[in-house]
């Protein structure tokens, strides 16, 4: 017994050159909802299904909008933090071995003068010294970045809850 295609059949034609069921629902879900579909929304998503050979939907293990639902978004602004930091780190180990090649008294003295502005690091002659100064204007020059972008995400944050309370009010 032959089973029958639920959408017919067209004379002379065999069964395998027609379209699959699931390409036809899927044309038709596509021209029933075409102008919805083109409507803007607030961003696309993220999550596009791969399509097989035979045109259906294949979902891989991330391909989920469970997944995506609960995955975090992506956080610019700790990511710039977490790459300040790491910059910082590698100015700060870069300070303590250049240190334990210059004596105290001329390490405080020289950073005193260059942090104050006093002192240009060109103007230094000593190479080590030179160096050492270079690497303290960096980790302060990242610490007061660091400080900066966690001072403004903590404003954006008030203004969001302040935002959000006088919606509810």
């Amino acid at each position: 017994m032959q089973t029958r295609n639920k959408y017919g059949s067209i004379p002379d034609l065999p069964d395998e050159e027609l379209a699959d069921p699931e390409e036809l629902e899927r044309q038709a879900f596509i021209q029933d909802w075409a102008l919805i579909l083109e409507l803007p929304g607030r961003c696309a998503p993220t999550i596009k299904p791969n399509i097989d050979e035979k045109g259906c939907v294949d979902w891989g293990a991330f391909d989920t909008w469970d997944f995506e639902r609960v995955s975090p978004k992506f956080d610019k602004v700790g990511y710039k933090l977490d790459r300040l930091r790491e910059e910082l780190r590698d100015a700060v180990i870069m300070t303590s071995i250049i240190r334990r090649r210059v004596p105290r008294d001329k390490m405080n003295k020289t950073l005193e003068l260059v942090g104050i502005g006093h002192l240009a690091t060109a103007d230094i002659v000593d190479e080590d010294l030179r160096g050492l100064a270079r690497f303290y204007l960096r980790a302060r020059r990242i610490l007061k970045e660091i400080e900066r972008i966690k001072a403004q995400r903590r404003r954006r944050k008030e203004r969001d809850v302040a935002a959000m309370l006088a919606r509810w009010e």
